[in-house]
């Protein structure tokens, strides 16, 4: 088999078709030549890799993909190890909320350690973070643990983290107990600003209800958690969120705690294989900082 043959394959069932590997391959080649060489590849093999459209690997296809994938998967690692960079290079995945509010502080302590630190973060809905491990597109990542992570994904809890109602400030409703006692048949009938129900902060409020035999159907759904106080500020009904310590709650709005019952959300620190010192470093800084904020929350109890 020719090697070069074998490459054009990699990106090509890695970016799931010739034009689209054509556009992001490291090197540039047109594409009558890469169809070409994986014709002549497949005539070597005597066996078709891969259905042209739609898009899909054949068996034999995914077999010869998981082979070479560990090989021109790393060739980039490597390549920076080798002249000295990949030690200090962390390439961290979490959600925006994250990447935006919680982590900058971290990073700047792991900056104080590793001043030649350098970044690659990436933007990712919970749901794709372990695939980008898996695919070794970041190095460690901050999710919400709300199930036990695939094969060879490690994980690293940090924190659990408190559910809370946001509510407009001139509700005249200030406990959970008010909301539940009016609740007829079970059902409170207050708007209820809310994730989508398949998010783990929106599965676990309905858990909590449920345990209290009790409902509350989602009068506006929203795609993320900032969302959700805006528009309780804006008087469009009472929000299910993250009650995170220390953070300062939007004009307009006030926090109604949550029974202790109610499931929190766990935030994690998650991992595939070896991690090198710098990725070691963040989980720790992660750790420390986890911590401080369980402090906080211990003090406002």
């Amino acid at each position: 088999m020719n090697v070069h043959h074998l490459e054009l394959f990699y990106f090509v069932a890695k970016f799931e078709g010739i034009t689209e590997a054509v556009r992001k391959m490291p090197y540039g080649i047109q594409q009558p030549a890469v169809s070409g060489q994986i014709l002549q590849l497949e005539k070597d093999l005597g066996v078709k890799l891969f259905h042209r459209r739609p898009f899909a690997l054949t068996p034999a296809g995914e077999e010869l993909y998981d082979f070479v994938y560990p090989f021109f998967s790393r060739l980039g690692q490597m390549k920076e190890r080798l002249s000295g960079e990949e030690s200090h290079h962390l390439r961290l995945a979490a959600s925006a909320a994250a990447l935006t509010n919680h982590l900058p502080d971290v990073l700047q302590s792991l900056r104080a350690e590793f001043p030649t630190l350098r970044l690659t973060l990436r933007e990712l809905n919970n749901g794709d973070i372990e695939e980008a491990l898996r695919k070794q597109e970041a190095d460690v990542a901050v999710a919400i643990l709300h199930r036990k992570p695939g094969p060879g994904i490690k994980s690293v809890k940090l924190i659990d983290l408190p559910l809370a109602i946001v509510a407009p400030a001139n509700s005249p409703i200030t406990r959970f107990r008010e909301l539940s006692a009016k609740a007829p048949g079970g059902q409170i009938l207050q708007p209820l600003i809310s994730l989508p129900k398949h998010e783990p902060v929106a599965r676990l409020f309905q858990q909590g209800l449920t345990a209290r035999h009790l409902s509350w159907e989602t009068s506006v759904e929203v795609s993320e958690l900032g969302l959700i106080q805006n528009y309780a500020a804006n008087g469009f009904g009472f929000g299910v969120t993250v009650d995170i310590p220390g953070a300062v709650w939007p004009e307009g709005t006030k926090k109604i705690k949550l029974p202790s019952d109610f499931p929190p959300l766990s935030i994690g620190a998650l991992h595939s294989g070896d991690l090198k010192k710098v990725a070691k470093r963040f989980i720790d800084l992660a750790a420390e900082q986890a911590s401080l904020l369980e402090e906080k929350k211990k003090s406002k109890k």
